[in-house]
């Protein structure tokens, strides 16, 4: 049936006006969406540009190169050469067991280092590259390059590595290097980026820890353009970073090496410094060991060689090292008497072998006692009994003020692990570190550098200077930081009465050169040349009442580490003194049988600038010195001619 027309028309009306609202709606979201459109293309473009960029463009850090260590002649004691090593991407390997498997029968592989790599590896992005050997042959690399199409995913790469020539003489000064452990960067509080690395070197101990922010350098950058998944595609660009400082120091190396070869295989350590500027020329500590173990990843067999050898090599005695400064304290003892007037030098004191003080006996080393001394003999022959009634009457704080104006009890501040403070005892320190008061028996004890005293033997060295120039010489160790001298260790005048230390001197001298003296047979021949010095010996052990009536136990009889420790503290030449010296052998005996004879051959060491004649030491000692230096020749070239005396 037709509709009538007045329907259709009302009809038409309702859709004509849904259409319109449709159309509208659909025109408005139309417009909405070009204006959107238009807002993210060209208002918000710079920024989706960046994004984009971002997510295409990785920014990474470029190593610097480390700062180089040479000593004070320009020798390089730490370096950086070429270092070759391999990597392997899993995913362009494929079957990694047989492309490692076609490795090996080119190129030697560690099994350890291999296993870490294997690890590291199952951990790794398939695409990252992981260091399968290390500090390959450049014949190695070559055999691995004409062979490439057989070993997929392999890649031969080249870096910097830190190198010890001189390996052993300066590992206890120098230090090392090693990778970043987290326990690194836990002790940082805003750890430098770099840190963060794979495999980034920093330095462990020594100097090259002291010094790591000199010689760390900058990082540089490159930007590289990466895929979805994080694969490096190409390089865009680099910048270089800055390479760390040079750093240029006090030692001489011939004269450290010489000073490593005479201590031999004792314990033992040994400091020698400029008189005039305070500058270390040799710091040596013995047993020592190779540091370029540690860069390269020391075994487990050879770690626990060093922990567990009772000489303790990996310690550097010269500065970490505390030692009863023994007879080589009486300086001290003898000083602040006669700064405060208690003795005068011509005084005597009867020492029949012992003293009694708050009924206890003190004895002195020399059972029968040394008879009438005074300030000069006591020190020649060493009589502990001159120093126990000095030490009564002068006290522990006035010796303990001395012991610090002549450098003991300090920590000095040079770029060296654990550079210990030492001790120069008041009765302040005992109650603070004990709860109990000083006695007096701790006096007479101090007195002779035993009881509470401890010094090391950089401490000692740092005396002699003191005594020798009657200047507050400090030690120096750095010459040189980026080309830029560092400050002199000369120090000013110490203001202590000038005849006192003539007195000191001219004791010390006889030490050496008097017959009777403790030193004798250690004296040096040549008359423009002759050292003052003295000898100590401290004691690790007590020795009961029972022991010393029926006889004190040899040191040769006892076991090493019972045996007394042997010093030896001196300058030469005595009109113009040049160099300080101290010498510490552990359980060594006697300081002038074990510590003597080596202080002397240094000292003429750096005195001749190289080997000096025979005719500079005692007849009796020629035939063995002839005997060193051969050997030393053989060993180490670089002692092949004799030296002249240095003016």
């Amino acid at each position: 049936m037709k509709r009538p027309s007045k329907d259709s028309a009302e009809s038409t009306r309702i859709i004509s006006r849904r259409g319109l609202v449709v159309g509208g709606l659909q025109l408005g979201f139309a417009a909405m969406l070009a204006a959107r459109m238009r807002y993210m293309q060209v208002e918000q473009a710079d920024q989706f540009r960046l994004l984009a960029e971002e997510n295409r463009i990785n920014v990474r850090l470029i190593p610097p190169a480390r700062g180089e260590i040479f000593d004070r002649h320009g020798m390089a004691l730490a370096k950086n050469e070429p270092s070759y090593r391999l990597t392997m991407v899993r995913e362009d390997a494929g079957d990694v067991d047989a492309v490692i498997a076609r490795l090996s029968q080119l190129v030697e592989l560690d099994d350890e280092d291999l296993n870490r790599a294997l690890t590291e590896m199952k951990r790794s992005a398939p695409f990252l590259p992981v260091t399968i050997a290390d500090r390959v042959s450049w014949e190695d690399i070559s055999r691995v390059a004409v062979n490439a199409p057989a070993l997929p995913g392999v890649t031969p790469e080249v870096g910097l590595s830190r190198d010890y020539p001189l390996g052993v003489d300066y590992a206890n000064v120098i230090g090392y290097v090693g990778p970043v452990s987290d326990y690194d960067l836990s002790k940082i509080e805003d750890p430098d980026q770099l840190l963060r690395i794979p495999r980034f070197q920093i330095g462990k101990v020594g100097l090259e820890a002291k010094m790591e922010d000199n010689l760390r350098g900058k990082a540089g950058t490159k930007r590289v353009e990466v895929n979805a998944v994080g694969r490096v595609m190409r390089e865009l660009d680099r910048i270089e970073g800055q390479p760390g400082a040079n750093v240029q120091m006090t030692i001489d190396h011939r004269l450290q090496n010489y000073v490593q070869a005479r201590l031999g295989n004792e314990s033992a350590a040994a400091v020698i410094m400029d008189c005039e500027n305070g500058d270390i020329l040799a710091i040596g500590s013995a047993p020592s060991f190779d540091p370029n173990l540690f860069v390269r990843g020391i075994s487990v067999s050879d770690y626990k060689n060093l922990t567990e050898n009772k000489y303790r090599p990996l310690a550097s005695k010269s500065v970490q090292g505390l030692y009863p400064p023994g007879s080589t304290f009486k300086m001290v003892t003898a000083l602040a008497a006669l700064e405060e007037g208690v003795i005068a030098p011509e005084e005597t004191v009867w020492c029949p072998g012992y003293v009694e003080v708050a009924n206890r006996r003190f004895h002195c080393w020399k059972r029968a006692g040394h008879g009438h001394v005074d300030l000069r003999s006591s020190l020649r022959e060493s009589c502990d009994v001159y120093y126990y009634d000095v030490a009564l009457r002068v006290g522990i704080e006035k010796i303990s003020a001395m012991a610090h104006r002549l450098g003991l009890g300090e920590r000095y501040d040079i770029p060296m692990s654990a550079v210990a403070r030492g001790r120069a005892p008041t009765k302040e320190w005992k109650l603070s570190n004990y709860g109990q008061d000083w006695v007096i028996g701790d006096t007479v004890n101090a007195s002779i550098g035993q009881g509470y005293v401890l010094s090391s033997p950089l401490q000692l060295a740092v005396m002699s200077a003191r005594l020798a120039t009657g200047r507050s010489v400090t030690p120096r160790l750095l010459k040189s930081v980026d080309g830029i001298e560092q400050p002199s260790g000369r120090g000013a005048d110490m203001g202590l009465n000038e005849n006192h230390l003539r007195q000191i001197r001219r004791a010390m001298f006889e030490v050496s050169n008097n017959r009777r003296g403790t030193a004798y047979r250690s004296r040096i021949i040549a008359e423009d040349l002759r050292m003052a010095g003295k000898t100590g010996t401290s004691q690790v052990r007590n020795i009961t009442a029972a022991e010393r009536a029926r006889g004190v136990t040899r040191n040769e009889d006892l076991p090493w580490e019972r045996r007394d420790h042997a010093l030896f503290v001196n300058f030469a030449p005595f009109d113009n003194p040049r160099y300080a010296v101290a010498v510490v052998v552990e359980h060594g005996g006697g300081g002038s049988k074990a510590a003597a004879p080596i202080a002397r051959d240094i000292t003429l060491q750096a005195l001749y600038d190289g080997d000096p004649p025979l005719e500079a030491y005692p007849v009796a000692d020629r035939d063995r010195i002839r005997a060193l230096q051969d050997r030393l020749r053989r060993e180490r070239p670089d002692f092949g001619a004799t030296g002249k005396a240095r003016t």
